[in-house]
């Protein structure tokens, strides 16, 4: 189910929400506590997780699969962030793809923060998106409405723009 449709039945009825965000751990024993602790959280009734996205997306393979088990093994709403900074269109294909068969209806589109390595954010060459909104609506082409989408933004605009707009 969209989130923000879980959002606006619990805001008619009246009831909180709240959600829980994991990042890939670097290590396996760091990937079994994450479900240990995921199936322990389960149980608090979270309307839905976030999986994040890693810089780079050096473990973008590790967020398809925690999206995926998190999905099918827990039966819990899962939001995936995909992050589009020096990312391959091939590799942001593959995501949504994973993504949409293991059922997941929700992405968090970001542009993401630049390489640490880099003071301000520059696109590179190869990758396919400048910006989060390239992202969305190259999302929005390819698969419709399956996917509720979300921002995240700078409410002064972008640092390498002029026009906040």
């Amino acid at each position: 189910m969209h989130i923000t449709k879980k959002l606006a039945q619990a805001h008619a009825e009246g009831r909180p929400t709240y959600s829980f965000e994991y990042f890939p751990p670097k290590t396996a024993q760091g990937v079994q506590n994450l479900y240990d602790r995921m199936d322990r959280m389960h149980g608090f009734g979270p309307a839905f997780i976030d999986v994040t996205w890693g810089a780079g997306g050096r473990m973008s393979h590790l967020t398809c699969e925690m999206v995926k088990v998190a999905q099918s093994a827990y039966g819990l709403e899962t939001c995936m962030h995909l992050t589009c900074t020096d990312m391959a269109q091939s590799k942001i294909d593959g995501a949504l793809d994973e993504a949409y068969k293991a059922g997941c209806t929700n992405i968090l589109a970001l542009r993401g923060d630049p390489p640490r390595e880099k003071e301000k954010w520059e696109q590179s060459e190869g990758t396919a998106f400048r910006y989060a909104r390239d992202l969305v609506k190259y999302i929005k082409d390819k698969y419709g409405n399956h996917f509720d989408i979300g921002v995240a933004g700078y409410p002064e605009g972008c640092d390498d723009e002029t026009d906040a707009d």
